[in-house]
């Protein structure tokens, strides 16, 4: 009770969330069915995605934003997987890049044609094969390009260089139990995680070792997430050995006790927190509620903040967070939520009510703008780089996306394809040279492909020889 006593000055005490006409929803879509605790649904400024149930395999629909209303049947889907899709998450440097993790154990990375699709998508740009059980999270590095970070059942975190398609850190002894989330930090340095064990892990990825953990971070049995904040600390969400739903913070230089720890109510759905970095607001939809709630963090006591309550009638499936780019500036909108139903996915929007019409810059602080701030071998490599602010004072207009190219590496080269490529890029063109270039970097480029190609098939053909002789040996 103390948190909603003390009346505070904020900006954000009389943010509400609306939800949008009917004509706005996506409706008439089979929302996936899978018990798995992951949001379902991922959004950018060009899409929405959303799992959705396949009979024989796994697929997600990845929409056009403005084509709302019904979705005819036949609607194409991405539908490489051939078992369900737990998780998706969208590339936050490339608005058309898409991974994807299966029960089907692999990982793949889509790239979605600029307008949307006209027909299902079943060859993804490169599949990452790894782990040896389903694969139920999937999340971008948030400053590194062409970085993803995969976690499967296996209770493996396989870190992929996506560019050339390898797994470049395996953190498999780490974890004893299921892994329910994982969170980097904002310029990508750490992650943590929460894991059935009901310890949080607080890990540096390249170098292999846990910096910090908290045993029993919440005393329940149920599912824990746990997210880093912008200023390095820790939100957690779980529940109490009597099963409350708790949400606390915590100092990861000094994990013996919470910062703040609040109870909220007795129920069982899983708390997803949404954290927007900008505003320092964490928005908590459990699976299953009908509610969103809204917390603010700050410097002084009691640190976590309740400010609002969203309400509907119908429970929520899963929940889709845009980032800020893709915001209504001249709105006041501060978040958007996609909301899954059992058969329409319907958005709500979240504004702090201002009279002027102008730009309101305290609201909308400079925010992770899409340009990747390292190349993947140089934040393997070590370096880290905080994410490359960008202004929404006019809007955010998407620009054109390079499409992604996978180079599979070839160990005769020292040098790595990528840095050849962003070379031929980089250099200066004098106007007289730049069409010969271009065609040079073409057949490059062609070339490139071709060999990737015919290094598949080999490496397909040993792949079926091995099976084969699997098989023989069975078979005997």
């Amino acid at each position: 009770d103390t948190m909603r006593r003390v009346v505070r000055q904020s900006k954000f005490r009389h943010v509400f969330g609306q939800a949008v006409k009917n004509d706005q929803c996506y409706d008439d879509i089979r929302v996936s069915r899978v018990t798995w605790d992951s949001s379902f649904c991922a959004v950018n400024p060009r899409f929405v995605a959303i799992i959705v149930d396949a009979s024989g395999g796994g697929a997600f629909l990845v929409l056009p934003l403005h084509k709302t209303g019904r979705i005819d049947k036949s609607y194409p889907t991405v539908c490489g997987h051939t078992g369900p899709v737990l998780d998706i998450d969208w590339c936050p440097h490339n608005d058309q890049v898409i991974a994807s993790g299966s029960e089907d154990c692999t990982v793949m990375v889509w790239q979605i044609p600029e307008n949307g699709l006209t027909l299902s998508l079943t060859e993804p740009v490169v599949v990452l094969e790894g782990h040896s059980k389903r694969v139920g999270i999937v999340a971008w590095h948030p400053t590194a390009r062409n970085v993803l970070l995969s976690a499967g059942c296996d209770n493996a975190i396989i870190i992929w260089n996506v560019g050339t398609g390898e797994a470049l850190i395996n953190l498999d002894d780490m974890h004893v139990d299921v892994i329910y989330n994982v969170s980097w930090n904002r310029n990508g340095s750490l992650i943590c995680t929460a894991s059935k064990d009901k310890k949080v892990r607080v890990i540096d990825p390249r170098k292999q070792e846990i910096v910090a953990e908290k045993e029993k971070t919440h005393e329940g049995a149920r599912p824990m997430r746990a997210i880093f904040l912008a200023d390095g600390n820790i939100f957690t969400t779980g529940f109490s050995r009597m099963s409350e739903r708790q949400l606390a913070l915590w100092n990861p230089k000094n994990m013996e006790e919470p910062i703040a720890l609040h109870e909220m109510d007795t129920s069982n759905g899983v708390l997803l927190p949404f954290y927007d970095p900008d505003t320092n607001i964490i928005y908590l939809c459990g699976k299953g509620d009908s509610s969103i709630r809204y917390f603010e963090i700050t410097d002084e006591s009691p640190y976590v903040h309740y400010l609002n309550t969203f309400s509907s009638k119908e429970p929520q499936r899963g929940m889709g967070f845009m980032p800020k780019r893709g915001l209504d500036v001249n709105k006041c909108e501060i978040a958007r939520f996609f909301k899954l139903h059992e058969r329409k996915c319907e958005p709500i929007i979240m504004t702090v009510p201002r009279k002027s019409d102008l730009f309101q810059d305290d609201l909308y602080p400079d925010t992770a703008g899409p340009e990747a701030a390292l190349e993947a071998e140089e934040w393997f490599e070590g370096k880290n780089a905080d994410p490359l602010l960008i202004s929404l004072k006019h809007g955010y207009i998407p620009g054109k996306n390079r499409d992604l190219k996978v180079v599979k590496k070839n160990i005769l080269d020292n040098k790595p394809a990528a840095n050849k490529k962003s070379d031929l890029i980089n250099a200066p063109k004098k106007a007289a040279d730049a069409s010969n270039s271009q065609n040079e970097a073409k057949l490059d480029e062609i070339l490139k492909e071709l060999k990737s190609i015919k290094d598949t098939i080999t490496n397909q053909d040993e792949r079926i020889s091995k099976l084969e002789q699997q098989m023989a040996k069975i078979a005997d």
